[in-house]
């Protein structure tokens, strides 16, 4: 039976491997100055998986703590949403492995590459799953990167990390926030700016300057749309957790949307670039600092180009 049921988000979870790396391991690699990285990218470390790790593994920390935080039982979960650039493999999906080492093997289970954008996709679909059917959604969002990036190519091994981030939507009006205003968007006229080419294993980033203007570009008027939606000034926002990609790009496209640095989510100095997870991973980090009635604003862009904004408000 479907129908229309509230929605939101009432858990949170992150996860990061052991292993920190700090800037000075690379920038001594490349034989640059100590600070560089900082200054360019504003990142002192990032975490890099061992060998062995798996991406199933690294999601499955994250969607564990979210559905503890949720304090939801198993059989509530009515679908898993993985959002990976890494999966384990290309065939089959990730996403049912992930639901299987969490027990939830009732529930549908299905990966999603969207990049950079990809939780901003998962979290709209997951909403709409919720509010239809009436059974609540897992989302992590999950990558490992350190293992596609050419260590040998200074735009990409300053940048990535590796890491999960996950949240629990739930048909109730008792959780953390809501969805409130959605967009997303693609330009595939941009497509081959970064990428993986079919049949390699690393990572190209073939024009990083056109990149940094179009995420700058995308994220801002995907923010804008969201706010006109619902009629919310820029001033009435409490948080800005944008895609953590670059510190230079946020900070352009939150002068633009004209929002303080003091709302604005830096997990970037210490996760670096971890592509889909980094807003998911922000949220459970930030989580204690959100209050009933807060805005938080959401934005990213990424490979695609695809991108997306999404509106939450606090309920609870």
């Amino acid at each position: 039976m479907s129908g229309f049921y509230p929605s939101s988000i009432i858990g949170f979870g992150h996860a990061v491997p052991k292993r920190q790396v700090f800037n000075a391991e690379i920038e001594a690699g490349f034989g640059i100055e100590s600070g560089w990285i900082e200054r360019r990218t504003g990142i002192r470390s990032r975490y890099w998986v061992e060998d062995g790790e798996t991406l199933t593994d690294l999601a499955a920390k994250a969607g564990r703590m979210a559905l503890a935080n949720a304090g939801i039982a198993q059989s509530e979960i009515g679908m898993v949403l993985l959002a990976t650039s890494t999966p384990d493999h290309l065939l089959p999906p990730s996403a049912p492995l992930l639901a299987h080492k969490l027990g939830l093997s009732d529930a549908g289970a299905v990966d999603l590459a969207g990049a950079c954008s990809g939780f901003l996709y998962a979290l709209v679909m997951g909403d709409a799953l919720v509010r239809m059917q009436g059974k609540a959604v897992l989302i992590v969002a999950a990558n490992i990167l350190s293992r596609r990036i050419n260590r040998q190519e200074r735009a990409s091994a300053v940048m990535f990390g590796d890491a999960a981030g996950a949240v629990v939507l739930a048909p109730s009006q008792s959780g953390f926030c809501s969805l409130v205003s959605s967009t997303l968007t693609s330009d595939g006229s941009h497509y081959d700016l970064i990428g993986i080419p079919a049949g390699e294993t690393l990572m190209t980033m073939r024009d990083g300057r056109t990149m940094f203007a179009q995420a700058v570009k995308t994220m801002t008027e995907c923010g804008n749309t969201v706010l006109q939606q619902v009629h919310v000034a820029s001033n009435a926002i409490n948080h800005f957790v944008p895609h953590q990609a670059n510190a230079r790009i946020f900070d352009a496209v939150a002068e633009q949307l004209q929002l303080s640095n003091a709302v604005t989510a830096r997990t970037i100095s210490d996760y670096g670039n971890s592509s889909a997870a980094t807003i998911p991973l922000s949220l459970s980090l930030g989580g204690k600092q959100y209050s009933k009635g807060d805005l938080i604003l959401l934005t990213a862009a990424g490979a695609g180009l695809t991108g997306g904004a999404a509106l939450l408000s606090c309920t609870g």
